[in-house]
């Protein structure tokens, strides 16, 4: 610890003082099960839940998803994380993150990172997305999919992690059983 790093232009200066945090970003398509094994994991850890969700909505009120606005939401999400980690806070980020630079960046950031890989294919995701409301997300989200849109998996690629540190599969395993797996991993590798 002690060193720095760059994020989007602006030096930040590791001050080494969370010994007792870390950072669980789970990531995967959108309809995967994310938030709700977030919440979960975040409950059953006593950690703080980022959803991106809520927070783009501050960050970007009129999000258009591009990739530059999906950049500087990420780099936020990641220095957010960053800093509650730092005063030894336990994070919880639930976010596509649809680009393995998104969640590399975290990882770079952030000395006890755990990266969580919500697998579950996209004909599942879809079936959610369609009865799901809309919540912070948007509604119906896999409905225009397809037609030059902005929906990871479907218009924008999805890049899934190449070496996460847990892999849960939300169509084969329900929220809670996938949520105990991660804090399982959380507990026996970070000491919490």
């Amino acid at each position: 610890m002690g060193g720095s790093i760059q994020v989007n232009g602006a030096e930040v200066n590791d001050a080494g003082t969370g010994a007792d945090g870390c950072a669980i970003w789970i990531t995967g398509l959108p309809g995967s099960g994310k938030t709700t094994i977030a919440e979960k994991v975040a409950g059953s850890l006593g950690a703080k839940h980022l959803q991106l969700d809520r927070v783009r909505k501050v960050i970007t009120p009129s999000p258009d998803y591009s990739d530059k606005e999906r950049g500087i939401v990420y780099a936020s999400l990641a220095y957010m994380a960053y800093l509650l980690v730092d005063s030894g806070v336990c994070v919880v980020i639930d976010a596509t993150a649809n680009r393995r630079e998104y969640r590399d960046l975290a990882r770079k950031l952030i000395p006890r990172f755990v990266e969580v890989y919500v697998e579950c294919p996209i004909e599942v995701c879809m079936e959610r997305e369609r009865v799901r409301d809309a919540g912070y997300a948007p509604a119906k989200i896999y409905a225009g999919a397809g037609k030059g849109g902005t929906v990871p998996g479907v218009d924008v690629e999805y890049e899934a992690p190449l070496h996460p540190e847990v892999v849960v599969q939300s169509d084969l395993v329900d929220a809670d059983g996938c949520a105990d797996q991660i804090a399982r991993y959380v507990r026996e590798r970070n000491s919490l």
